[in-house]
């Protein structure tokens, strides 16, 4: 049936009110979805603020050296005799490490010794001189007296020339006494020029026995029995030693400290020594430091002692020594992610009891990887904003979502 076209047009009309009618209350409804969902707080990953232990520590790299090492030179010339130690060997101090043959301090010894011998008989025979020139001397002092006294008594019995005879003698066998002592005297001190002579040959026969200086570890050898070795006495080329020595039951670490850290470095402080090979820490010590910041690196020379009596430490072996610079006991601690202008006016957003953000500015102390101390601005178990803050402001409402400070990564 047809409809009459007023019919048509009221009816398109009608429809055309629905849809706007329709429109409409989907844009109101997605308005009270868009203003509901604004109305939300936002939720925010927040720490509570705590205290532990914080400390400032620098790694440095090194390589571990003996605390001694020396090439142990023969002081005479000779032939290796016989070597008692290898590569490897542990020695103790004074044990004989090799021996050499010198033919020629032999012949030495034997004339040193036929030297003192000699010098002996001769102190002997001046002996036996100055007796008889004692004895001598005192007959003709006796002579003389006796004359002397009968010129007295009876003057005249005697000729004068007979008389000055006789004390002649008496002078001449007292001279004779005296020469006989300075030869007595001279024949002693050519025994003790003599026995020095042997205690020299003796001192150099000795040199023929290598001892070891101290206790260590051989760790190379340039000699075997047979070998021609030059005293090493002066600087000569053609001088070399026996064996190569090493204290390593003692290492050292020469670590090059930054001049920011000079400061902190005292003697006698501990060290923790990290070897990546081993997967091992050992403790140090700081022994000593050069007290001079080289020019060109501008680093300081510290020396660290790592005992190793075990010697499961190596010589050339890397370790990473834990300086620490700094050390706060029960310091108040946030993470360091939490914290915005740290070089000019350092602040932090904090979620505070009606769950608003409030901005606090913040004085720090010392920082480690992760964390750093709160001075001021901060008390313990508040709540702090962490991760990014790009949408939060002070004022706004907030829903503070805690996490733990372990779960944030880094050593505590």
């Amino acid at each position: 049936m047809t409809l009459p076209r007023y019919t048509s047009s009221l009816l398109m009309a009608v429809a055309g009110v629905s849809l706007l009618i329709t429109g409409a209350c989907s844009r109101v409804r997605t308005a009270e979805a868009t203003s509901t969902q604004a109305a939300e707080p936002m939720s925010v990953a927040v720490v509570k603020t705590g205290r532990e232990d914080l400390a400032r520590r620098l790694t440095l790299s090194a390589e571990f050296k003996p605390n001694q090492e020396v090439e142990v030179m023969a002081k005479v010339s000779g032939y290796v005799k016989a070597i008692y130690v290898d590569v490897g060997d542990r020695v103790r101090p004074g044990q004989l490490l090799a021996e050499l043959e010198v033919p020629e301090l032999t012949d030495d010894m034997t004339r040193a010794d036929a030297t003192i011998q000699r010098s002996t008989a001769d102190y002997a025979r001046a002996q036996d001189e100055l007796k008889r020139a004692e004895s001598v001397h005192q007959i003709a002092h006796l002579q003389a007296e006796r004359l002397a006294a009968v010129v007295k008594s009876r003057p005249g019995l005697l000729a004068q020339q007979e008389i000055d005879d006789a004390r002649g003698r008496d002078l001449a066998a007292e001279a004779q006494v005296s020469a006989a002592k300075s030869s007595l005297a001279a024949a002693q001190q050519q025994i003790h020029v003599s026995q020095a002579e042997e205690g020299k040959t003796k001192t150099l026969f000795n040199y023929s026995r290598v001892t070891a200086p101290f206790a260590g570890v051989i760790t190379k050898r340039f000699a075997d029995t047979g070998s021609m070795i030059q005293a090493g006495t002066a600087s000569q080329t053609q001088a070399r030693p026996l064996v190569t020595l090493s204290q390593s039951s003692l290492l050292r670490l020469i670590l090059p400290v930054p001049e920011s850290a000079v400061p902190a470095i005292h003697t006698g402080e501990t060290v923790d020594v990290r070897v990546p090979t081993l997967n091992r820490t050992f403790p140090g010590r700081i022994a000593r430091f050069s007290k001079n910041v080289q020019a060109a690196t501008r680093t300081m020379e510290t020396e660290v002692d790592v005992p190793n009596p075990d010697l499961v430490l190596v010589p050339g072996m890397f370790a990473e020594a834990v300086l620490t610079l700094d050390e706060h006991k029960d310091a108040l601690s946030i993470p360091l992610a939490s914290v915005t202008g740290q070089e000019s006016r350092p602040w932090v957003l904090v979620v505070n009891d009606d769950k608003m953000l409030e901005r606090r500015e913040v004085s720090l102390g010392i920082e480690t990887a992760d964390r750093v101390e709160v001075l001021s601005g901060l008390k313990e178990r508040e709540l702090v904003v962490i991760g990014s803050r790009v949408q939060l402001k002070p004022g706004q409402q907030v829903v503070p979502k805690t996490v733990a400070m372990a779960a944030l990564g880094g050593e505590r």
